[in-house]
């Protein structure tokens, strides 16, 4: 890598960013080539029926091939895939040649079953291998598969399965959390037995994981391994135009429908295959790469399997939470199987700051190479702390945004090319153009250093080839969520909130509804919460906006205090004074939190996300909604007995 040059050699690749922007369509062209096409498209982009994007239309190819056949082929089937480590602490290696073998299997199984290109799978697992296995082997197919994240409660799944008409759920019979098996099955059974009498669900397949009993119904329930005893390891994938939906992942409305957000195959694999590329500065020979997020998220879709795989790297997948038995696992793992470019979320990373660096201290964390960030805005503590603890103080350090919607990462630094800054996104990576623009769609300018930062929204204003497709069903929705804010100028609106600083490097700011207004004035949730959080006494905080008859909105602060503090109840009136005002001097006095609330925990989902939503009920004195994602629900009697 040719550090401040505009040219960045990754592997056998070199990419010119100057090409990228003086013919946009040719670069693609040629990210889309290095995979394998069974036949070789003509046209890169048709853009005719915008905002329905059209990439690569007449190529053909086969994403499961790409991600495993042709590794095989060139002579890695030696090569590790998958380094799985369960929660228990049993452990499995899956070379290329492995992963062949079973998805070829699957892909078999799920021929007997019915299945054909076109129909579509609820997967309904933990991160085992399995998971997967049935992913692959759906692409495999041609087979849409909605990975519905193991966590969700039946009534969610059943949604999910309802409005996708599966004809196939792939489930297990249980999960580790926390050394506890935790049944999973019931869940689907719950969820089928209330399904409306057309649901179109013809059998379960179920992995025996935990042991545990399950209840049965005979003609639809089939166990995994059955299936796959008596199916063929050898499978000749087909290919499939570049536009064949390639999967579902559903994710929350402001309706309260969730959203089928479609992805298709050659757009989606290309811009996955080289955003894992060239973000991560990826050695496939040498590297050992860890995405620590689920595969029922997007991040885990593109980061823990489409994306290395398709790069023919050798991963890491862990099927249990951080701090079982102890918490020192992650760092074990590290340490085990030597990996190199570790990338998980803000969340997280707090959560080790809260336990203290005593805890990754006590480990041999040299192998690791490169440290990478997702999911939220990165407060510039947290990447300290991360870059210093974590990665030695050396370590370059990758803040990624990207969506969902947007299937692949497309705003992040590039190792070795830019100087990254604590807690900003960066610059949009060569082929995507994003800005920042005001209400009526000005780009604004970046900031000059005499006056405060203006905010605005962050906005896509060119087709890329991993944007969604639609959402499942409802093409208008689709227009009138994602690209109706500013119909004009034809601009996909991500929802963000966003600033430019002096440099013209793109800071965001969290979701517009985590964008406060108090007065008149917008003000960041992620900044106030970065605030507090560079106080000594605060490991972890969430801002939110309650109604106010005369401001609109206040401001509320819930903290949770640093490990250096025996008890949360040791933070007195003074500190919580040291932290409005030190608000206040780093933002605005506007900003200046009314109330600041000492908690033990903060309510987190089982994703690890902030239940700010949950947040402003207290905030405004109402009763809770629903807290059944929640990890721990009593949590909220801990906040209200609080300071």
């Amino acid at each position: 890598m040719q550090v401040g040059s505009s040219t960045v050699t990754v592997i056998d690749t070199v990419l010119d960013v100057a090409d990228a922007e003086a013919d946009r369509l040719g670069f693609w062209a040629a990210q889309a080539r290095r995979l394998d096409w069974d036949t070789d498209f003509t046209q890169v982009l048709d853009y005719t029926d915008a905002p329905f994007a059209r990439w690569f239309a007449d190529g053909r190819l086969n994403v499961a091939h790409n991600c495993i056949d042709r590794h095989v082929a060139a002579g890695h089937g030696d090569r590790i895939a998958i380094h799985w480590e369960g929660e228990p602490g049993d452990h499995r290696t899956i070379s290329y040649a492995d992963l062949q073998a079973d998805v070829s299997r699957a892909a078999n199984a799920l021929t007997t079953l019915g299945l054909v290109a076109g129909d579509r799978v609820a997967i309904y697992l933990p991160m085992i291998p399995e998971a997967i296995i049935a992913m692959l082997a759906c692409a495999r197919l041609g087979v849409l598969h909605t990975v519905v994240f193991g966590g969700f409660a039946a009534h969610a799944l059943r949604d999910r399965i309802n409005d996708a008409a599966a004809k196939l759920v792939i489930t297990s019979d249980g999960q580790y959390r926390r050394g506890v098996a935790a049944a999973l099955k019931p869940a689907v059974d719950e969820a089928l037995s209330t399904a409306p009498e057309e649901s179109t669900v013809a059998h379960v397949l179920v992995v025996r994981r935990t042991g545990g009993d399950v209840a049965w119904t005979h003609d639809r329930d089939l166990w995994w391994h059955d299936v796959m005893a008596t199916a063929a390891p050898q499978h000749t994938p087909e290919a499939f135009p570049a536009e064949q939906p390639l999967f579902l992942l559903y994710t929350s409305g402001t309706t309260g429908k969730p959203k089928g957000i479609v992805h298709t195959c050659g757009g989606y694999l290309t811009q996955a295959a080289y955003t894992h590329q060239v973000i991560f500065d990826l050695k496939p020979a040498t590297d050992v790469f860890w995405c620590t997020a689920d595969i029922g998220w997007v991040t885990g879709h593109t980061y823990a399997v489409y994306g290395p795989l398709s790069n023919g790297a050798t991963q890491v997948i862990y099927e249990g939470t951080p701090e079982f038995p102890d918490q020192h696992r992650h760092f074990e793992i590290i340490e085990k199987y030597g990996v190199t470019i570790y990338y998980t979320a803000p969340t997280l990373i707090r959560t080790f700051m809260k336990w203290g660096a005593e805890v990754p201290d006590a480990h041999d964390l040299t192998s690791l190479r490169l440290l990478g960030s997702v999911g939220e805005p990165i407060n510039p503590e947290a990447w300290r702390w991360y870059r210093q603890v974590i990665g030695a103080d050396t370590l370059p350090v990758v803040d990624t945004w990207w969506q969902t919607e947007t299937g692949a990462a497309m705003i992040s630094p590039l190792p070795g090319i830019a100087a990254a800054k604590p807690g900003a996104a960066m610059t949009p990576l060569p082929g995507i153009s994003a800005m920042i623009v005001d209400d009526d769609g000005n780009r604004i300018a970046p900031a000059d250093g005499s006056a405060e930062p203006v905010t605005g929204y962050l906005v896509v204003d060119q087709p890329w080839p991993a944007m969604a497709r639609g959402i499942w069903g409802d093409r208008q929705r689709f227009i009138d969520t994602y690209w109706s804010r500013f119909a004009e100028q034809g601009w996909y609106f991500a929802g963000d909130g966003a600033r430019y600083d002096a440099d013209g490097d793109i800071w965001v700011l969290g979701r517009v509804d985590d964008v406060m207004n108090v007065a008149g004035h917008r003000i960041s949730t992620a900044e106030v919460e970065s605030a507090l959080v560079g106080h000594p006494a605060v490991a972890e905080a969430a801002v939110v906006g309650a109604a106010d008859e005369q401001t609109g909105q206040r401001i509320c602060a819930f903290v949770v205090v640093a490990k250096s503090y025996s008890d949360w109840s040791d933070v007195d009136d003074a500190i919580i004074g040291e932290l409005r005002t030190r608000v206040a001097a780093e933002i605005s006095p506007i900003a200046k939190p009314r109330m600041v609330h000492v908690v033990p925990e903060l309510p987190k989902t089982r994703s690890g996300k902030i239940m700010r939503r949950l947040l402003r009920d207290v905030a405004e004195g109402r009763e809770l909604g629903d807290t059944s994602t929640l990890v721990d629900p009593s949590v909220f009697e801990a906040i209200r007995t609080g300071r």
